[in-house]
């Protein structure tokens, strides 16, 4: 019997399947000299506490080939997950181990997915893959029923601050000033393109809420489920889930804690809400 395993980076959150055969490559998080590894022995709070005080330039690094191998393990049949390719090198890495491990292993298969998002959505992405390997679907169809899944989810989110986004390239570093200078939430969804799409600016934590609410509630679907990922502010993510479940009262909603990757970009205060789509 061919052994299937799911492989994904840090991005994902996802430490653990109960049903399924699984691996992660943790992401770092670099500010100088200092090294933090997306594993689950970090402490999130004492590292997101550091940069929030970090003055220098601080950037994330993505797996590297050899990391993706030794994630790979010794399967027949991999199932990869990867942040956004517009974000980061990780889905890259993990197409060039790919090559390495199909052209070293006859008969071994590697799939690699760019889900061209993070965090939640990428937690359900994980989670539906979960679902297709215990009830035995074969693997030529896992794959593309996960490409279709991709499809139908999202990732919307709220952000307080700009600052880690924009000294690692992803967005102006203009706009991170302003942002921390007015004390402007933003809120803003996934691209098509794996990019941020920044939708709304506007201040206030309760407003903010409301026009993440109304995103979902346009491409949402009613019993959707839904992710919300939160960065040191849960009370902002038990609101949230209130609010949905006022609109969305089938809808299926966990709320968790993000790990390192997520927490270092939504910074302290932020939130990620993965959710399938109509």
């Amino acid at each position: 019997m061919r052994k299937l395993r799911i492989v994904t980076d840090s991005s994902s959150d996802i430490q653990a399947l109960q049903y399924a055969d699984f691996a992660y490559s943790p992401m770092k998080l670099i500010a100088g000299e200092r090294e933090f590894v997306d594993s689950e022995s970090l402490n999130v709070d004492e590292m997101v506490d550091f940069f929030g005080q970090y003055k220098g330039i601080s950037r994330s690094s993505c797996p590297n080939v050899a990391d993706w191998l030794e994630a790979f393990g010794e399967a027949d049949d991999i199932l990869c997950v990867t942040i956004t390719s517009a974000l980061s090198g990780s889905y890259n890495t993990a197409c060039a181990a790919k090559s390495v491990y199909e052209a070293e292993n006859e008969g071994k298969r590697v799939f690699v997915l760019d889900i061209l998002s993070t965090g939640p959505e990428s937690l359900l992405i994980i989670q539906k893959l979960e679902e297709y390997a215990r009830s035995g679907m074969p693997y030529e169809e896992i794959c593309e029923q996960i490409t279709q899944y991709r499809q139908k989810t999202g990732l919307v989110f709220m952000l307080k601050s700009l600052r880690d986004l924009s000294n690692n390239g992803r967005v102006s570093p203009l706009i991170a000033r302003i942002v921390k200078m007015a004390g402007i939430c933003l809120v803003g969804k996934a691209s098509d393109e794996g990019t941020l799409d920044i939708l709304h600016k506007c201040r206030g934590e309760a407003r903010s809420l409301k026009l993440v609410e109304e995103i979902l509630e346009e491409l949402g679907r009613k019993e959707a489920r839904v992710s919300i990922g939160h960065c040191q502010n849960e009370p902002a993510a038990l609101r949230l889930k209130d609010m949905i479940q006022k609109k969305f009262r089938k809808a299926e909603i966990e709320i968790y804690s993000l790990r390192g990757l997520c927490s270092f970009y939504a910074e302290k205060g932020g939130l990620l809400v993965g959710f399938e789509k109509v």
